[in-house]
């Protein structure tokens, strides 16, 4: 398993105090991703301008506290990494076997207050569909409270829901081709694997990503609640959350450029109506 970021948190991966775990790569290419750093499935290389060293570069791409990218590229050995260990460039994630996850997961359970346990988040968790699989029969087996935060576009999403105690899933966009053009990917098998979801999982939690000029439209709001009352039943909770360019650094620590623009953020009226049109719709809102 390819994990690139991992620790504690209370409720906002999943209920109680909750080990979490970044899978690295993504099959979507959203601009306002808070962890670019895990969406390339076979990792990235990030800078820190504060710790860089120009001696660990022999092809001269760091000058002070700039990494001259176009040079990376042609690089084959990596000197950066492969033979130096350091803060000013690291690769994005570690390599860890099942085994030595759930062990690790196991060793932590007394942290599992307030009905806690553990989230594989990402990047797109299903990306490793196969480790996932194996980690959550494990944990299962071994009565660990489980939670995955997915983006809900894997063709086999449903052999996952057993070993699921509880299920979160983005909804971007209701309109496919809006979908397609600010995410890079189709929103059909995630629609059908919600309505899937929202049938069978006895907890699912919808979340929409507010972003401004995005999904903010009149139309699109009316999509979402019409949608929403599709799928709505007691085992369904509903969250909104807003743009913040809190990734924005790490987009620069990973030699891209970050393309959102003030606009991206979402007034707090806009915010407040769509879910208070959630409420008013008769369907469970669930701040986290």
């Amino acid at each position: 398993m390819k994990i690139f970021q991992k620790g504690f948190n209370y409720s906002q991966d999943g209920d109680g105090n909750r080990l979490v775990y970044h899978m690295q790569g993504c099959n979507l290419s959203c601009p306002w991703c808070a962890n670019p750093e895990g969406m390339r499935p076979e990792g990235t290389i990030l800078s820190d301008p504060e710790w860089l060293l120009e001696s660990i570069c022999p092809h001269g791409a760091i000058c002070g506290t700039k990494v001259d990218r176009s040079i990376c590229k042609e690089c084959e050995k990596k000197e950066c990494i492969s033979e130096h260990n350091t803060k000013g460039m690291y690769f994005s994630c570690e390599e860890r076997s099942v085994d030595e996850i759930v062990e690790e997961v196991l060793n932590n359970e007394m942290m599992f207050y307030d009905g806690g346990g553990v989230t594989f988040t990402g990047g797109e968790v299903t990306m490793q569909f196969e480790e996932l699989f194996e980690v959550l029969k494990k944990l299962k087996a071994n009565q660990i409270h489980t939670a995955i935060e997915t983006n809900g576009t894997h063709v086999r999403m449903e052999q996952l829901f057993p070993y699921i105690d509880q299920l979160i899933m983005d909804c971007k966009l209701c309109d496919p081709e809006k979908h397609l053009k600010y995410t890079g990917g189709s929103n059909a098998m995630i629609m059908e694997n919600i309505r899937k979801a929202a049938k069978s999982h006895p907890n699912l939690h919808v979340r929409v990503p507010l972003i401004g000029s995005v999904n903010t439209s009149d139309k699109d709001l009316e999509d979402f609640i019409h949608f929403f009352k599709e799928i709505a039943g007691d085992n369904v909770t509903f969250e909104v959350l807003t743009y913040h360019e809190f990734g924005k650094k790490k987009w620069e620590e990973c030699g891209w450029e970050y393309s959102m623009t003030k606009e991206a953020y979402v007034d707090p009226k806009v915010a407040k109506a769509f879910r208070q049109k959630i409420a008013d719709a008769g369907l469970h809102y669930k701040r986290t």
